[in-house]
């Protein structure tokens, strides 16, 4: 999986692999124009940050990608498990991931803590988000399904990336919260409880037919790793926003 780092040399991948017929990216929060506490590959519009130079971040990452920015297409993100078929760039509100089988589309879904979750089939590309309440809603699934559906093929098709998130390491959370996942996504730690997402996600996938093989962790915690990505929880809310980008290159 491709973890994108645009530094002032030129533009490098943290880790990359070979996709066919994909480009698929999770943005790290390096490489941008944005001053702290934004700095510096900043592309939340949402935040603080000054808006020009976060539109500068965003051509910035979709140029090493290789597509215009007025390709992008965009998620609302509104923690649920709706997903929206696109054909044309734009924002897509009231939904937390799209699904296109258009070539040249750049799908992006925003994260500062949430799972980016980055599918693949025959023909077709997602893109979705994915935080507690969003996991827990189905969305992991929901999407899966959704490509499926697009792409006409099985869940055994399909190749699932997930992306920097906070993990079972640092996210803490109650028991409303944790009752809600399988108990492997759980451990009790000091007297608390902490989540992992992608074990959630994992579990879902492959209850839903994904093989193992199939799904692909970059297994980056976004709270641990500060000189890399923003976190939400640890920056107390002040802070950027980081992509995760599929892009469908052609018919394979």
């Amino acid at each position: 999986m491709w973890t994108l780092d645009i530094d002032s040399r030129p533009p490098h991948w943290r880790t990359s692999a070979s996709l066919p017929g994909a480009r698929l990216a999770f943005s790290t929060r390096r490489g941008g124009t944005s001053a702290p506490p934004f700095d510096s590959l900043n592309l939340g519009l949402s935040t603080a940050d000054d808006p020009a130079r976060v539109t500068a971040n965003r051509a910035r990452l979709l140029s090493v990608l290789g597509v215009p920015a007025a390709r992008l297409a965009t998620a609302g993100q509104v923690h649920g498990p709706h997903v929206t078929g696109v054909t044309a760039p734009g924002h897509h509100p009231g939904c937390d991931a799209l699904v296109t089988t258009v070539p040249g589309l750049a799908l992006a879904v925003t994260t500062a803590d949430c799972m980016s979750l980055l599918y693949t089939a025959p023909g077709a590309v997602a893109a979705a988000h994915a935080g507690w309440r969003g996991a827990a809603a189905g969305m992991p699934a929901g999407a899966l399904a959704a490509i499926c559906s697009r792409a006409g093929c099985s869940p055994g098709d399909v190749t699932v990336h997930l992306g920097p998130c906070i993990r079972g390491c640092c996210y803490e959370v109650g028991h409303e919260v944790a009752r809600l996942f399988p108990e492997a996504a759980v451990r009790p730690v000091d007297g608390g409880l902490r989540l992992d997402l992608p074990t959630a996600a994992r579990l879902a996938l492959l209850a839903a037919g994904v093989p193992e093989a199939s799904i692909q962790d970059t297994g980056a915690c976004t709270a641990c790793e500060p000189h890399w990505y923003f976190s939400h929880r640890r920056d107390a809310g002040v802070t950027g926003r980081m992509w995760g980008v599929a892009v469908l290159d052609a018919r394979v």
